[in-house]
């Protein structure tokens, strides 16, 4: 049985995703959105699904997400509460009694993380006393604002000391170029620091691309972030597929994950997502036949991307795919020969595609008249690096002014000057140069002399057996 995991919501964008997200999973597993299921009680009849890694079933078989919702004002959280009612556990919502939100500002968001750490924490020991195999974590977030960057900042910081043996991934919303909040690049960058040195994979997601997509996507042609927000869903669902439609393989976040991650400091990861059908989006377009083959080189198309690339060429270092879908597995092969013949892997790369063939929900409606594939895919690769770098770019143009520091000034991390800034952007730039290093053919090498280096400072510290079990 796959573990349970803990999702986290924090701010106006990660609870208004994560409504995203729990509607499609409601739909996925025959749950009504107060938490009533569809699906017979029937001690005879085994379910082909596990909703256990996400909800909690109690003995009326009624679901209740492992979620907990954090917010400075009310807003987004109650909207979420009256789309859902009696289906979220109050115990895990918290609301600041001031309900004055952060203001837009990393600084104000972390302080308020900071003073309410521990009744935080208690929600979460509480939530894992529910569980019987706890796995991990998943953050939902944006960077640029001041609760999802700032309060979850202080989140990422608090679970990954007290939680430092469970997996922690972050879904994180990049802004847009057209936003209108000034000291955004100060709030990324104080957050991307947190995300580099505290998760342990962080799937990226920016504005640009996102509602780029959502002009092919829907019809409506006043999109908006509640559109946005589906498209993410879309992939956050997929990613888990194989945990929830159980498969003999990729069936936990480790599992999944540690086919992207070949170094630690290499877990910013990109997706892209084809078709968006009717089964992740409001008013998806039906889809003639399609084949796996079809989808999975669509996966690679810049126009399918969930976050803006600035090359045509990007190098990648591991790939994942989940394939949802019966698909014929000499599609597949194919599929894999042709992508491997047209993209370029770093050259200590196996150059291998993960690919894994979930299951389509039988609690979906079924096809109308044509069968199709939805594919998603995860890549780590080095275009991650413009993002990095554009938002970099824009730091450096206030900073070396001091613009906007008053905003901050009052902070407990600023006390004692700007280092906070400077400390963070030298961790944003040693991602990107990371990134860049791990282009070249010697990286792997240096990866493991460092390794080696390692143990060889732990030698004093092996048990009284000598059986390297420290």
């Amino acid at each position: 049985m796959a573990g349970e995991i803990i999702t986290i919501q924090v701010g106006q964008c990660g609870n208004q995703v994560g409504k995203q997200f729990w509607s499609q999973l409601c739909r996925e597993h025959g749950i009504e959105f107060d938490g009533q299921s569809k699906v017979k009680d029937d001690p005879s009849m085994t379910r082909t699904d596990d909703p256990n890694p996400f909800f909690k079933q109690n003995d009326r078989n009624r679901y209740t997400p492992r979620a907990i919702m954090l917010d400075l004002e009310p807003s987004a959280v109650q909207d979420v509460q009256s789309n859902f009612p009696d289906f979220f556990d109050n115990r895990n919502v918290w609301i600041s009694p001031e309900e004055l939100g952060a203001g837009n500002s990393w600084s104000k968001g972390y302080d308020h993380g900071y003073a309410r750490q521990e009744d935080f924490l208690n929600m979460i020991d509480k939530e894992i006393d529910a569980t019987e195999n706890f796995e991990g974590f998943q953050l939902i977030h944006s960077v640029a604002g001041g609760t999802g960057s700032g309060l979850g900042s202080s989140l990422l910081e608090a679970i990954s000391d007290r939680y430092h043996k469970k997996f922690l991934t972050s879904y994180s919303v990049f802004p847009s170029d057209e936003s209108e909040v000034v000291i955004q690049p100060y709030n990324t960058v104080l957050t991307m620091k947190r995300l580099a040195e505290n998760s342990d994979a962080s799937i990226v997601f920016d504005n640009n691309a996102l509602l780029n997509l959502t002009t092919r996507v829907f019809r409506d042609p006043y999109t908006s972030y509640l559109h946005t927000n589906q498209l993410i869903s879309a992939a956050m669902s997929s990613i888990t597929n194989s945990i929830r439609f159980p498969n003999y393989m990729y069936n936990s976040l480790p599992s999944i994950f540690s086919a992207l991650v070949p170094a630690p400091e290499l877990h910013f990861l990109t997706s892209s997502f084809t078709p968006f059908t009717s089964d992740y989006v409001t008013g998806g377009k039906e889809f003639k036949s399609n084949t796996a083959y079809d989808v999975l080189l669509d996966l690679f198309d810049t126009t399918n991307f969930l976050v803006t690339r600035n090359t045509d060429n990007p190098i990648y270092f591991n790939i994942y795919c989940s394939l949802i879908g019966q698909a014929e597995q000499n599609d597949i092969l194919r599929a894999i020969s042709k992508a491997q013949q047209r993209l370029t892997f770093a050259p200590w790369s196996s150059s291998s595609l993960h690919v894994n063939v979930g299951r389509r929900s039988p609690y979906l409606p079924p096809h109308a008249r044509h069968t199709y594939y939805n594919g998603l895919m995860l890549s780590n690769t080095s275009a991650i690096t413009s993002l990095l770098g554009g938002t970099c770019k824009t730091f450096d143009k206030i900073f070396s002014k001091g613009a906007f520091l008053n905003t901050f000034k009052d902070g407990r991390m600023f006390q004692n000057g700007w280092d906070e800034f400077t400390e963070s952007r030298e961790v944003v730039q040693n991602v990107i140069e990371e990134y860049l290093a791990a282009e070249q053919e010697t990286y792997l090498d240096d990866v493991l002399i460092e390794d080696e280096n390692m143990v060889g400072h732990q030698d004093m510290q092996l048990d009284a057996e000598g059986d390297d079990i420290i």
